[in-house]
């Protein structure tokens, strides 16, 4: 029973550490509840999810459809969506004081980052209310499961997304939505080797993710606006040689 009850605490680690000894329909219903709910109170915005389908006995678990909204001010419905994540659970930790986590893997996710004019984004915008939420939190008292016991405490030994479909929006920079497809990002030891608790796990795994993402937005900013100024460079050379050339045939 020890171990059962470990375990669906595990599981509910992107859901606020919930310590609770759930089966079937019922724990599925339970995660989707509270990642949307923690997910929504971490970052200021709209968190939901499609489905969640955890199994229990073989330490593994899918959650699909999770959709991050956009801030109001921003055009496109969503910063981050999608299809996929799998959890692959170290079922040896399980008896033990640090439940290990061997890989989280987000397949094919969608992330829309939009520029402003003074150099701001929306995934900035929403990393700075996680940040500010995270610190708030960490100077709480410690957090305790529904059974009045302190969170499990987690850590992730590999942490991947995998083939980010990226769109850089630059129209308010005068130049246009641009789609890229990142290489996969991995990360690893979240949580250190001593690990976190299970309440502060989900919103520091959001933070790393879209920390990532963000730092290739930026890179991928920085060569396109690169390229458009060398572009409208060799234009004027362009213009002042055919204007050279003009006078010459003149």
């Amino acid at each position: 029973m020890k171990k059962f009850v470990i375990f669906t605490a595990f599981l509910l680690l992107i859901a606020g550490g919930a310590f609770l000894f759930l089966s079937g329909d019922a724990i599925n219903a339970l995660v989707k509840q509270q990642i949307e709910k923690v997910g929504s109170k971490v970052t200021e915005q709209s968190v939901t999810v499609a489905k969640v389908d955890m199994n229990l006995l073989h330490g593994a678990g899918t959650i699909n459809g999770l959709v991050l909204s956009n801030p109001s001010k921003y055009s496109a419905p969503s910063v981050f969506s999608l299809n996929e994540i799998t959890l692959d659970i170290n079922l040896q930790s399980l008896t033990t004081d640090l439940i290990i986590i061997d890989q989280i893997v987000i397949d094919k996710p969608e992330a829309v980052v939009e520029f402003t004019e003074n150099g701001g984004a929306n995934i900035k915008d929403i990393l700075d209310v996680i940040n500010k939420n995270t610190a708030s939190a960490a100077s709480q008292p410690e957090q305790k499961s529904a059974t009045g016991k302190a969170d499990p405490i987690i850590r992730v030994n590999k942490f991947v997304l995998s083939g980010v479909a990226l769109t850089v929006d630059l129209t308010k920079l005068g130049n246009k939505a641009h789609q890229a497809t990142l290489a996969d990002i991995s990360l690893k030891n979240i949580g250190g080797q001593a690990g976190m608790p299970a309440s502060e796990l989900g919103a520091e795994l959001v933070k790393q993710a879209l920390s990532s993402i963000w730092k290739q937005a930026k890179k991928e900013q920085g060569e396109i606006l690169k390229d458009q100024v060398e572009d409208k460079a060799k234009e004027k050379v362009k213009e002042k040689l055919g204007g050279f050339l003009d006078k010459l045939n003149s």
